[in-house]
């Protein structure tokens, strides 16, 4: 039986965030590991969103952080599946900074992340669907995915793998 494709739309996430005092570090700007895991959860829900199915980290790309993000800022991450292979998919998100008062919004992050599908029951990787790219972006982004993958390869020197407990 085959996998009916998906576009991209399908996939797409978007999360808003309120920078609060407990998110914070000592000089008032969001903890760098707080937008980490927003980033995650984000991606995560793109992942299974469309997989249909359980979603998990395999790899983060580089992350490298433009600007602070202010307490009482509000956060804007956007996630989409990039492109998808044969039981992985790439996940892009981008975070933005927005001041509700102003209603300026600026770009503060973008990262790449890997997920697996997962079998909830069986706990093994499955299938996921093909992507079809429909804007000249959404294709850009499917082409990129590609080039990127093969430098995750080529730098872990093909040993990237999912493992599990025996």
């Amino acid at each position: 039986m085959a996998i009916e494709k998906k576009t991209v739309k399908k996939s797409q996430v978007e999360m808003l965030e309120l920078v609060m005092p407990n998110d914070t570090n000592i000089l008032g700007n969001l903890a760098g590991g707080r937008l980490m895991h927003w980033i995650d959860i984000a991606a995560a829900l793109a992942a299974s969103k469309h997989c249909n199915s359980v979603a998990v980290t395999l790899a983060v790309d580089n992350l490298i952080f433009h600007l602070p993000v202010k307490l009482g800022e509000v956060v804007r991450l956007k996630a989409s599946v990039n492109r998808a292979f044969n039981t992985s998919m790439e996940v892009g998100v981008r975070v933005e900074i927005e001041d509700y008062i102003t209603g300026k919004v600026f770009h503060s992050n973008s990262a790449y992340l890997t997920f697996v599908a997962i079998d909830r029951y069986t706990q093994r990787a499955i299938p996921v669907p093909e992507i079809i790219p429909e804007t000249e972006e959404e294709k850009r982004r499917f082409d990129q995915a590609l080039q990127r993958r093969d430098q995750r390869i080529q730098s872990n020197h093909g040993i990237i793998q999912t493992k599990t407990k025996e």
